[in-house]
């Protein structure tokens, strides 16, 4: 899989948000980071609960970092949409919720959002719909979201979508979805 994302556009990316949170506290403190510590339980070398890079994310690391548990997956072997194939990077963070906040993955950055396409193809943002281990105030709470935060996760998926890896992946989840259950943050 080759992905048209440069690392230093996936850098500028990091720093925009870096510069937002969902609300304008530690959401943490709801749920004693119930997103990051679910995996504590976890013997370290059989890790369950983590996330997948995007294509070319993981320009940005050096698979050596301590504080990340990484493994390589074979696209093929899991849901992704058929474009999809060679390696993808599942990684864990091992100190949880301790790690580095500015080096925090995309999908950490993201959550609770996840973007979708509707049936017009328009880029929409929703509260992540994933099955998870644990319940987000956030989510469940419907809490309302930081305006900056909302703006520049939808800016961020809408430059990421033109690459075509992962504007088939945001196509193939959206497509498990049904709009008329769906709630569009934006």
């Amino acid at each position: 899989m080759k992905c048209s994302i440069k690392k230093k556009t996936y850098r500028a990316i990091y720093r925009l948000l870096d510069r937002v949170s969902p609300v304008p506290y530690d959401c943490g403190q709801l749920c004693g980071a119930a997103c990051c510590t679910c995996a504590e339980d976890q013997p370290e070398d059989d890790p369950q609960m983590g996330i997948y890079l995007l294509p070319g994310e993981e320009k940005l690391f050096t698979k050596k970092e301590d504080w990340l548990h990484w493994t390589v997956e074979d696209a093929a072997d899991y849901d992704f949409p058929d474009s999809w194939f060679g390696k993808l990077y599942f990684v864990t963070c091992l100190n949880a919720p301790k790690c580095p906040r500015e080096k925090r993955p995309l999908q950490c950055r993201f959550f609770p959002l996840t973007p979708h396409l509707d049936h017009d193809g328009r880029l929409r943002l929703i509260f992540s719909d994933l099955e998870l281990p644990y319940t987000c105030p956030l989510i469940s709470e419907n809490v309302k979201l930081t305006p900056e935060f909302i703006q520049a996760t939808y800016t961020v998926w809408k430059h990421l979508i033109r690459d075509q890896l992962i504007y088939d992946l945001v196509e193939y989840d959206s497509s498990f979805r049904n709009e008329a259950e769906l709630e569009y943050i934006r």
